[in-house]
């Protein structure tokens, strides 16, 4: 058996990191067995379509590095992709099950009776005779048509490749909306229209559709269609309460880029948010997942997005970068600092690349280069360097001529400040300090003293450290 497996987003909005690792999953999972993996756009509630969302799904794929194999653009035999194309099959289909007795028409106007605190359709409709359903068609009166739950004691159960056996009363399942008055389909019933008529073997989507899969499988069975197998996935959940959500604001796979995050980084962090590779290694390529990826690593547990993991896992991503993929990956936040066009950029991103957990970071990293006015002169007060303001002065003051007649590379100058320190009576570690803060104004640089001494230059290095003497 050929694996077939989908991806089936709705184009509401920007592609959140837990519909993209559900999709992520079905691209392993299918690539892992020599299968197809299929794009389907599922766009059937037009209320909440978000114009330019289409795009953003095919954008964030195709920077994801996941390649469908069938899906728009990607047409096999004719076949349709994209839901709201398909909607005279979904009505086919709707009026075999009336002719077969397995749905109805009903022209009820929200007419429901509360069962255990779940609104539940009484099945008025459902008790219609022939003739009563044709004069009311006649009459051009509104209808949906109804899946006929039987109203037996069985259950409709299935076995899950991650959660196992799961059962559900008939009693419990309530005679679901298969056609809108619209005449558009519900999820609920073109989803299995879709996988059934798309060959479609094993579905991936999240724990929330455990429940409703039973009342999906009555649907392949009134068909007489081979059910597909279920792997349902756990959550990814913003904190112990709460899950994450673009309906809250969470980030999506475009912010975290915008972000800073390199592609690569985000889809190893989202797939690891839910399976669990069987070695150690955390940090893995998409050939890597490929490879490693498998059902009894999935967790039923729901998984805590873990930020602070996420840019540990970045850091590693853009330090193995070459130092071309880097300043390709970086320019363009760069751009966006006070120090572009101003400083020798092949040594910023030199001395950023080893430093950075996110290439959002950079503006905030070197903007200090240009910040130097007025910073606080109790930086000076070191304990571990056992400085202070006045012992500061003693440094600045002795390192300033020494700096004056020294070359001006990195070697040169952390060589004179060194030969410096002894001379003093203080520690190396005092003397580049105290020139760092007087040149830098910062506690934090991306570099030591001497390195920011050759990227700021000589002439502006001297006159910060006179202008830090004459402040002291």
């Amino acid at each position: 058996m050929e694996v077939r497996t989908r991806f089936a987003p709705s184009p509401t909005g920007f592609m959140h990191v837990g519909n993209l690792r559900t999709g992520l999953y079905a691209y392993l999972f299918a690539k892992q067995h020599g299968g197809t993996f299929i794009l389907r756009i599922e766009d059937t509630d037009q209320g909440r379509y978000v114009e330019g969302a289409t795009d953003a799904i095919f954008r964030t794929l195709k920077m994801a590095g996941i390649d469908y194999d069938e899906g728009p653009g990607k047409e096999k035999e004719g076949m349709i992709y994209v839901q709201s194309q398909r909607k005279a099959l979904y009505k086919k289909y709707a009026l075999e099950l009336v002719e077969k007795g397995h749905a109805y028409y009903c022209f009820c106007q929200d007419r429901h009776v509360k069962d255990g605190g779940v609104g539940k359709y009484d099945k008025k409709c459902a008790h219609l005779s022939r003739e009563e359903v044709q004069a009311h068609l006649d009459n051009g009166d509104p209808y949906v048509i109804r899946m006929r739950v039987p109203e037996t004691d069985g259950v409709s159960e299935y076995d899950d490749m991650v959660y196992g056996h799961i059962a559900v009363a008939y009693k419990d399942m309530d005679d679901m909306i298969m056609l809108k008055s619209d005449g558009m389909p519900t999820y609920n019933f073109a989803n299995v229209i879709d996988d059934h008529s798309m060959n479609i073997t094993h579905i991936l989507r999240g724990n929330e559709y455990l429940s409703s899969t039973p009342q999906y499988n009555l649907l392949y069975d009134f068909f007489g269609w081979q059910r597909p197998q279920y792997i349902h996935l756990a959550p990814i959940m913003r904190d112990h309460e709460h899950k994450l959500s673009k309906r809250y604001g969470d980030a999506n796979f475009e912010d975290f880029v915008s972000k800073g995050y390199l592609p690569e980084a985000i889809v190893n962090y989202i797939a690891l948010l839910g399976w669990s590779p069987k070695g150690n290694q955390e940090k893995l390529s998409m050939s890597d997942l490929i490879e490693q990826f498998s059902i009894d690593g999935l967790s039923q547990s729901p998984s805590i997005f873990d930020p602070v993991k996420m840019r540990w896992l970045n850091k590693e991503y853009i330090t193995a970068l070459s130092p071309e993929a880097f300043a390709e990956a970086a320019r363009p936040f760069f751009a966006k600092s006070k120090a572009y066009g101003k400083y020798d950029e092949e040594l910023i991103f030199k001395l950023l690349q080893p430093r950075l957990e996110t290439l959002g970071d950079i503006p905030e990293m070197i903007d200090f280069v240009e910040e130097w006015d007025g910073y606080d002169l109790e930086l000076f007060v070191h304990q571990k360097n056992k400085t202070d303001k006045d012992l500061a002065k003693t440094i600045l003051t002795a390192a300033l001529p020494v700096l004056e007649n020294t070359p001006w590379d990195n070697d040169s100058i952390l060589g004179a400040l060194s030969e410096l320190a002894p001379t003093l009576g203080v520690k190396k570690g005092a003397v580049l300090w105290c020139v760092r803060i007087a040149i830098a104004g910062r506690a934090v640089t991306p570099g030591g003293a001497s390195e920011m001494a050759v990227l700021l230059g000589k002439e502006t290095s001297l006159s910060r450290i006179k202008g830090s003497i004459v402040r002291l």
